[in-house]
């Protein structure tokens, strides 16, 4: 199985593949996301260690579970050879009807493949009142001419 765009990445493809992740993770679909990691892919989100798909599955059936209405942003920070940074943010709404904002900064490493073997992701919540929520476009795919994080001043 393979995952193009393939390492070492340059700028465009860096940035081609940071877009085809947040629009795999806006359709909120454990079993797609899941497809762009390695059989032993290991993360850490937050606190929690996760190896391999089926744990990464479990992990977004049980975030999207709880995070309802999620619209992902993600901004490609820097790259060399097979790693990649990556900023990102997302809002969603609880089961109360308290909506958030949650940031966060990522570091991947890909095999030559093109599939994620690693995945180290950093993230801080956020309480947002409704009326100062910024990402709302229908779900699934950010629209292309939708700002993104730096244009937001996010």
């Amino acid at each position: 199985m393979s995952r193009s765009p393939f390492p070492p990445f340059g700028v465009g493809t860096a940035t081609l593949k940071v877009r085809l992740a947040e629009d795999a993770w806006n359709t909120r679909n454990p079993e797609q996301v899941a497809l762009a990691y390695t059989s032993g892919s290991r993360w850490r989100n937050r606190t929690r260690f996760i190896t391999g798909r089926a744990e990464i599955v479990s992990f977004l059936q049980d975030k999207w579970r709880t995070e309802h209405d999620y619209r992902l942003i993600k901004e490609l920070w820097g790259f060399r050879l097979n790693r990649m940074a990556v900023r990102f943010a997302y809002e969603w709404h609880d089961g109360t009807g308290a909506w958030w904002r949650s940031y966060g900064n990522e570091v991947w490493e890909f095999d030559a493949d093109g599939l994620m073997h690693t995945r180290f992701a950093a993230i801080n919540d956020q309480p947002i009142t409704a009326d100062a929520r910024l990402f709302h476009w229908p779900a699934g795919r950010r629209p292309d001419g939708h700002p993104g994080l730096s244009e937001l001043g996010l």
